[in-house]
């Protein structure tokens, strides 16, 4: 179309419609606002006056701008109003049969040039086009919540879209500051597709008791930089809504992974829909607030968690980034550390890098010269495990091998003293092959930190079915004081971080593989509709391709899920040697550090 979208109708003024009806008038575009409820209109008119007021509260705009602003909403009732729209985009209930009345009636009513565009994110937009009179002017135009806020503009072509249709809408995506990425026609497009088979995940992972709600939770937003838990964001989007996006999803894929975790259905038949329901995995101060308040499910705030032993000293078996940074933690937090590597050499290297990173944190204004010192003073450099006589905790964080961590923790059970807890930081090998080395497996526990382990606040505490209540209180008491954040979990693969993240990422690849979306496109799905700190593609590259396979195919073993199996694409990659970062190239070229 050579004329621009000047006019716009919305149809269905819900949280969704209203911000996007708030995003067109701000950009100037004439809205006209539909919706059989006057109360949503009314509401719909309400959020736009007190959105503009904050506006020109914070000198963003003129109190002249604003009443423009106003002044281009006007809402109706009928779909007639929508007659002399030039797009009309409908945000009506997520069902095909309201979205076909809808399109139906609006065939008999709009301009032969009018583009048609579907908010869809579940339904099929091909089979909405289909039924339509006009289907080469139908497509989808997926916005994402808060509309206002967030960048991400899925364009969805059907088979039978005109590229006109697509680039008059994809022209108006840029023109409201948006970054529109051109999908094809499948559930959930990008973003959405990747996203619900991680909250379906972590549903069904907290249905089977193996975290809480508040630890899942903790653990994504900590552990992966997430602006949410992903229980907490199913809650914001509508259990009932991930559950229609899900079936959709499960429907055409048949994966597992994307078949609704039965704890969706029990929670939406009940009417615990999440946030505007006031209830869902969480409870809420009232419907549509997002205030939590305790219910039964809530822990104490300082839950007894028992008996604890006493720890002053720490040993930290290994030279690397990792166990660097163990050292460098329990040392700022005033405990006594021995740093043990393969030789003293190695150990004092370790000790240098732990300096090294002291002086950034003075330089930074993070720390005093005085305080640095003392760090270092706290940590001794040795040669051998022999060192860890008298240690209270000794933490191991050697290569992620069975073989090696198993050696090391039957040295470990000869050195250290009786009563002392051994800990792990495997992130996916089982650590009750570790206490089983030892020949006392109640003091073996997991303590997985994640890296950069002085920046990381998470730390995922791992019990085995034979570790001492003690233990396990000790490691907690001790993650607190060490201002960390413990969340619980058992022996399994992947803990909670890793069994949600890696599947997520497997995902991403057979997105590509498939040829349904580019690197560059999927990226920006997740960070810009997402809230991610970094796409899936970014992130593989720094972790690691050959890391990530082997987190994959342990995920793949423990779990037997086909689902889960490795997609070929990363195993190609891994064969050839483009293993990311490191290596200089991986799903992407790297400059060689």
């Amino acid at each position: 179309m050579d004329t621009p979208l000047s006019t716009i109708a919305v149809v269905g003024l819900g949280t969704m419609g209203a911000g996007i009806a708030e995003v067109l008038v701000r950009a100037g575009r004439e809205v006209i606002g539909i919706d059989i409820s006057e109360a949503a209109a009314r509401r719909a008119v309400a959020s736009l006056e007190a959105a503009t007021a904050r506006s020109v509260a914070r000198e963003r705009i003129t109190e002249e701008q604003r009443r423009g602003i106003l002044a281009r909403f006007r809402t109706f009732s009928d779909l007639q109003a929508a007659a002399d729209a030039d797009l009309v985009i409908e945000v009506v209930p997520e069902s095909y049969e309201v979205k076909q009345q809808v399109f139906r009636a609006l065939d008999g009513i709009v301009r032969p040039d009018a583009i048609l565009a579907t908010g869809t994110n579940a339904l099929s937009v091909t089979r909405l086009a289909a039924d339509s009179a006009r289907p080469e002017r139908v497509l989808g135009l997926h916005f994402f919540n808060p509309a206002p806020a967030m960048k991400l503009v899925e364009v969805v072509s059907s088979v039978l879209t005109s590229p006109q249709a697509v680039a008059a809408v994809t022209d108006l995506a840029h023109a409201l500051g948006k970054e529109p990425v051109a999908v094809g026609d499948r559930p959930g497009f990008v973003a959405d597709g990747l996203l619900f088979g991680y909250l379906n995940q972590a549903a069904a992972m907290y249905e089977s008791k193996y975290a809480s709600r508040e630890d899942i939770d903790a653990a994504m937003r900590l552990g992966c930089g997430l602006p949410m838990g992903p229980l907490a964001l199913l809650d914001l989007i509508g259990i009932d809504t991930a559950r229609t996006v899900l079936e959709a999803m499960y429907a055409e894929s048949g994966d597992r992974l994307h078949a609704p975790a039965p704890v969706l259905k029990h929670l939406a038949e009940a009417g615990l829909t999440g946030r505007k329901s006031g209830r869902g995995f969480y409870t809420y101060e009232a419907p549509d607030s997002g205030v939590v308040v305790r219910d039964a499910l809530t822990p104490l705030e300082a839950a007894a968690t028992g008996e604890s032993r006493e720890v002053r000293s720490v040993g930290v078996a290994g030279s690397g980034t990792m166990a660097s940074g163990i050292a460098e933690v329990f040392a700022k937090a005033g405990y006594e550390v021995v740093l043990a590597a393969r030789s003293l050499e190695k150990a004092e290297t370790a000790k240098a890098r732990i300096a090294k990173s002291l002086a950034r944190s003075v330089d930074k204004g993070r720390m005093t010269p005085e305080a640095r010192d003392e760090t270092l003073a706290r940590i001794t450099p040795a040669g051998s495990l022999d060192a860890f006589a008298e240690v209270d905790l000794a933490v191991e964080a050697v290569a992620e091998d069975l073989e090696v961590k198993r050696q090391l923790f039957g040295t470990l059970d000869k050195v250290c003293k009786p009563g002392a807890v051994l800990a792990t930081t495997t992130s996916s090998l089982p650590v009750v092959a570790c206490a089983r080395a030892t020949s006392r497996p109640q003091d073996v526990i997991g303590m997985h930190f994640f890296n950069p382990a002085p920046a990381m606040k998470l730390v995922e505490i791992v019990r085995t079915v034979l570790t001492a209540d003690d233990v396990h209180a000790t490691v907690r008491e001790v993650t607190t004081r060490i201002r960390k954040h413990p969340v619980d979990c058992g022996d399994r693969a992947g803990f909670i971080v890793n069994a949600l993240l890696f599947p997520y990422l497997n995902n991403a690849i057979k997105m590509v593989q498939e040829h349904y979306a580019s690197l560059d496109d999927i990226d920006a799905a997740m960070k810009l509709g997402g809230g991610y700190p970094m796409g899936p593609f970014e992130l593989l590259d720094v972790v690691g391709l050959d890391v990530s396979l082997a987190i994959e195919q342990v995920l793949h073993r423990e779990f037997r899920d086909p689902g889960l199996a490795p997609a070929p694409l990363l195993e190609h990659l891994v064969a050839a040697g483009c293993l990311g970062r490191k290596t200089g190239r991986g799903f992407r070229e790297h400059a060689r550090r």
